[in-house]
């Protein structure tokens, strides 16, 4: 396991490295001057290049990505060009809306697509299958943003049962927010659960075909203590695997949603930026969602490994 562990890790490194020459370079080459912006067009040329010296903006590339790395290794993530913020504080504020929604969308992703794809598998090729499977394929064909405004037309327009769009605070009540969180987590949980929920149950009825399951009904197990006892552990090797995938994905896309529901999260944050111009949020921002996603398959590639020994085997 040390020695499994230990390459995964190196693997991360190499990631987040690589990730962040990326995402430092992208940033780089686009159009555009952070010190204009601030000072508007009518300013001087001696303004603009006095608030870029100030700045630091006016340093070579590889300074400004050495000094932008330490920072990301001591914590000191800078000020913010716009707010006059340091960069680390706005995004732990919007963080803490960003992370339950995606943990929340996670959660009814998971709810609804175990259950929808066990349900088709145990029902293979009757009505309950083929209407589950048609349900998952219109669930993949609806965007998330658009399959959230149908949700603030019904539940917040017509019947009046949600707020169309804000967030109240933690402070209003885990239930108060909670509450506001529910329509955005469902509209992004909509899409993964379809597609989740179909591997499921290809994953379901591919170890429902194996030897050791009709040996155990051959035995007189029944076909729901098989499916519970034998079946779901190997089958969700697989599902977890796409669920790690999912999360990732569910943290970079509530970057629409937040902007369809006015919510004040992290991907609100990026857009004010980019709008404002304010590389170095936009710069950490980037890089904390990518590091999340990578850090996630780190963590399903151990999770993985403890669900089916043969994977650490393999890789030793």
């Amino acid at each position: 396991m040390s020695l499994f562990f230990f390459k995964r890790l190196i693997t991360l490194i190499a990631t987040l490295i690589g990730t962040s020459i990326v995402v430092f370079l992208v940033l780089e080459i686009l159009p555009g001057n952070a010190a204009q912006m601030l000072m508007g067009p009518d300013a001087s040329p001696d303004a603009v290049q006095e608030l870029a010296r100030k700045l630091g903006i006016d340093r070579p590339p590889v300074e400004r990505y050495w000094n932008w790395v330490t920072g990301l290794l001591t914590g000191d993530l800078g000020l913010s060009y716009a707010y006059s913020t340091p960069v680390g504080e706005l995004m732990l504020e919007r963080l803490s809306l960003t992370v339950p929604l995606a943990l929340m969308a996670m959660a009814l992703t998971a709810v609804l697509a175990l259950v929808a794809g066990i349900y088709a598998a145990a029902r293979h090729n009757k009505l309950g299958d083929v209407g589950i499977m048609g349900l998952t394929q219109v669930g993949i064909a609806i965007p998330n943003f658009w399959f959230a405004i149908l949700l603030i037309l019904l539940f917040s327009v017509h019947l009046g049962w949600f707020s169309a769009g804000g967030f109240p605070g933690w402070q209003d009540g885990i239930l108060e927010g909670l509450k506001a969180l529910l329509l955005p987590a469902l509209s992004l949980a909509v899409v993964q659960s379809a597609i989740l929920a179909r591997i499921t149950r290809s994953a379901v009825l591919e170890v429902l075909r194996e030897d050791f399951v009709r040996t155990a009904r051959a035995k007189g197990v029944s076909q729901r203590a098989a499916l519970w006892g034998h079946v779901l552990r190997n089958a969700m090797i697989p599902v977890v695997t796409i669920m790690g995938l999912q999360f990732a994905e569910l943290l970079a896309g509530t970057i629409v949603v937040e902007s369809v529901f006015y919510l004040p999260g992290l991907g609100r944050l990026i857009f004010q930026s980019i709008s404002n111009r304010d590389l170095i949020v936009v710069r950490n921002c980037v890089m904390l969602l990518a590091a999340m996603v990578v850090i996630v398959n780190f963590a399903v590639d151990l999770l993985y490994a403890s669900i089916d020994p043969r994977v650490k085997a393999s890789d030793i």
